[in-house]
């Protein structure tokens, strides 16, 4: 399917499916985008509301993200930023089965419009898959190389960025089925947060059991969701 590098609203670069019509990211701007829904009500959120860090144990004291479509690696890098900014180290887990193409990558302009060094960018994308790595201090990162429905952990993650390509196109990524499966993979407390905000998608992520927050969306979009594993 043709694939071309387009340029969204406030100067940052997405990947459009043509044949789809359909982008990895918001038209209305793809950095503006990432920030609101995934940074600011997933991570700030968690971090602020819900995060209780114990002082005898390590391991609770870093945040577990799993995102549901690690694409161009946008979602991770601003996750990366902002570790480093709270302190606060992130173990994250990102899970794609087409990995962007290292052609398309050369062509988005991530670096240049977060003003940050290229090579940041480019280790979270030559880093290996299957493998953590240690990309700073504060944040780790694993590739996995798989389909969505494949994901089978069990009370591991702290939040879940949930940015499949819309249901307009692949409604079967988000059914009960697949919502049940990031239940369970959250820990108590634990937040999912999407751009989407369909009625289908609402009553599915109820009906597995989250509680649901309708919140403002992004530029151009009017609403997006976090679901909250109570």
């Amino acid at each position: 399917m043709q694939r071309k590098i387009i340029t969204t609203a406030d100067g940052s670069k997405t990947i459009q499916i043509e044949g789809w019509n359909e982008q990895y990211h918001s038209v209305h701007g793809a950095i503006q985008e990432a920030n609101h829904v995934y940074i600011k009500q997933g991570l700030l959120f968690f971090n602020s509301e819900c995060f209780s860090p114990s002082e005898s144990d390590s391991e609770s004291d870093t945040i577990a993200i799993l995102e549901v479509g690690f694409g161009t690696g946008l979602n991770a890098v601003l996750t990366l930023l902002n570790s480093e900014e709270l302190k606060q180290h992130i173990n994250y887990v990102g899970v794609e089965a087409y990995p962007v193409s290292s052609k398309e990558l050369n062509q988005l302009n991530y670096a240049e419009a977060l003003q940050i060094k290229e090579k940041l960018f480019e280790d979270l994308h030559q880093s290996e898959w299957e493998i953590p790595q240690d990309i700073t201090q504060y944040f780790t990162l694993t590739k996995l190389k798989r389909y969505f429905n494949d994901i089978d952990d069990i009370n591991r993650y702290n939040i879940i960025y949930f940015d499949a390509f819309g249901a307009r196109v692949q409604p079967e990524l988000w059914t009960e089925a697949l919502f049940k499966k990031m239940y369970k993979a959250l820990k108590h407390n634990g937040v999912l947060v999407t751009y989407a905000c369909k009625g289908s998608v609402k009553r599915a992520l109820k009906s597995v059991g989250f509680t649901i927050e309708r919140l403002e969306g992004p530029p151009g979009k009017r609403h997006m969701l976090r679901a909250v594993k109570r």
